[in-house]
């Protein structure tokens, strides 16, 4: 076949595609009359979770998984948008990698909303402001974000979700040599995170904080002796070239974001539990109490301590491992770990990232 036989066929098979994504829509339309009547959620984080996994499955290729999972992202976010639309906080400003976890979510037919710091999104879905929340909740390289375990402790929210997110970080500025640089400036993350790249390269440039990597990013947009470290999509947003790529000390830096919402969700088929519980300070406490989880087979996946406020040299342990509360093992297991623990809280049970 010629060059413009393969065109011809392209715009075949794209006149095919246009027809079956809006019948999809249709049915979106129909699905969405239905939830509106049963009040049910239009996100439902399973069922999309499902979906894409069967798809990225079936795929046999040549598209990779990768830009499966993104293409169908998209066509889920916008059939969403047609059922009911989805209002989300995040921690911001635009541009942040926060911003950055929620597009990877939700894709892009979502109103948004910043939130200032970490607490202001618990209260913007607490208050119901915003129906679902995205907050760090960890990094590989600098460890647990602490703001975020502390207002779970006492907050009403539901983890609804979890996602990796590999953060490559970028030296933004409008100079044109290094050797023009006279500040460089980042949330304190983004700066520890390019440690051993700073003193290497800009080892006489100061540094300077500020509360995101995307407020460092318009500073530099104003000042050509400023550069910023900060995601690709905020020099795209804010218009300052990269004039370093990827400087960051670890290429597999990543970071682990929660979704947070006010509705349990149901069993996906590869599923998360986070929970959280005080304990008697004696010894042996944490053996006797993680027991039950060893017994019935369940991997933890995680533990971190976090100090109890009320009361001094006292912790809350934070615990995740796999499995959903709603099945028999994992009942089983909580139904244990309540008459072992001072005070026990599920936080959700919630689709594997």
């Amino acid at each position: 076949m010629s060059l413009d036989d393969w065109r011809s066929r392209i715009n075949e098979l794209d006149n095919q595609i246009l027809t079956l994504l809006n019948q999809r829509a249709e049915a979106a339309l129909h699905i969405g009359d239905l939830k509106r009547r049963q009040d049910a959620p239009s996100y439902v984080p399973e069922r999309e979770a499902e979906v894409v996994r069967r798809l990225t499955t079936r795929s046999g290729g040549p598209l990779p998984a990768g830009a499966v999972q993104d293409i169908w992202r998209e066509i889920l976010s916008a059939c969403r948008a047609l059922e009911q639309p989805l209002s989300v906080t995040y921690l911001g400003p635009p541009a942040t990698f926060t911003h950055q976890a929620a597009l990877q979510r939700f894709g892009t037919a979502v109103a948004y909303r910043p939130a200032r710091s970490i607490a202001e999104a618990f209260d913007e879905v607490e208050r119901g402001r915003a129906q679902y929340g995205v907050v760090p909740v960890e990094n590989t390289t600098e460890g647990a974000v602490n703001v975020t375990l502390d207002r779970l402790i006492d907050s009403e929210t539901v983890i609804c979700g979890e996602l990796y997110l590999e953060i490559g970080q970028y030296l933004l500025s409008r100079a044109t040599d290094l050797s023009e640089i006279k500040r460089v400036c980042s949330h304190p993350q983004g700066l520890a995170q390019c440690r051993r790249w700073l003193a290497e390269h800009l080892p006489n440039v100061p540094t300077e904080e500020t509360l995101s990597t995307s407020a460092a990013a318009e500073l530099a947009a104003t000042d050509a002796t400023v550069a910023a470290i900060a995601s690709e999509l905020a020099g795209r947003l804010y218009g300052v070239p990269a004039l370093r790529e990827r400087i960051e000390d670890h290429r597999h830096n990543a970071t682990r974001f929660l979704v947070l919402g006010r509705q349990p969700t149901s069993p996906s088929g590869r599923d998360k539990t986070s929970i959280l519980f005080a304990m008697r300070n004696e010894p042996g406490s944490l053996y006797r109490i993680l027991e039950p989880l060893a017994r019935l087979g369940i991997n933890l996946t995680k533990i971190e301590s976090r100090p109890a406020k009320q009361r001094p040299w006292e912790y809350v342990m934070f615990v995740d491992f796999e499995g959903h509360r709603e099945t028999t093992q994992v009942g089983s297991a909580l139904d244990e770990l309540s008459k072992r623990t001072l005070f026990l809280k599920i936080l959700g049970s919630y689709p594997t990232g």
